[in-house]
């Protein structure tokens, strides 16, 4: 499968569609059971609280697969994404209630890199109750 948008008609500044990310405490044990990523930070929190959390937090991993769907949905193709890197700001804090958190990613074509290679730089935001959790957030994906 190739990417299904055209390098050709996208310019510099083009939005892709925002999307939200609920993210709950059992959507964490999932996430610990197919990662191996068992950490008690994510699960239990007296653990989170004692080593200075404010709660249960989300696996910094599964943060940025869900940042990074934003780009795939998009480009049509998962492996139109060639890097991908992000820094981490601040921590998905998790409650243990109904709602759970939500993340919020938009992101856009910040550079057109390379004709040959049809590569665009995308840069994406990512927040959670109001704060930037991912910095630095950024791929470089080739377009049809």
């Amino acid at each position: 499968m190739a990417a299904q948008v055209s390098y050709d008609e996208v310019e510099t500044g083009t939005e892709l569609p925002a999307r939200s990310f609920p993210v709950t405490r059992e959507t964490l044990v999932r996430y610990a059971g197919a990662s191996g990523d068992f950490n008690p930070i994510h699960w239990n929190e007296r653990f989170a609280k004692q080593v200075g959390l404010p709660d249960v937090i989300a696996h910094g991993m599964f943060t940025m697969a869900e940042a990074i769907r934003v780009v795939t949905d998009w480009a049509g193709d998962p492996a139109a994404v060639v890097e991908y890197g992000v820094r981490f700001t601040k921590p998905v804090v998790v409650p243990d209630d109904d709602q759970g958190a939500v993340i919020e990613v938009s992101a856009k074509v910040a550079a057109k890199l390379d004709d040959q290679a049809r590569t665009v730089r995308v840069d994406l935001v990512a927040t959670c109750a109001g704060q930037k959790v991912l910095g630095m957030s950024r791929a470089v994906v080739r377009l049809a």
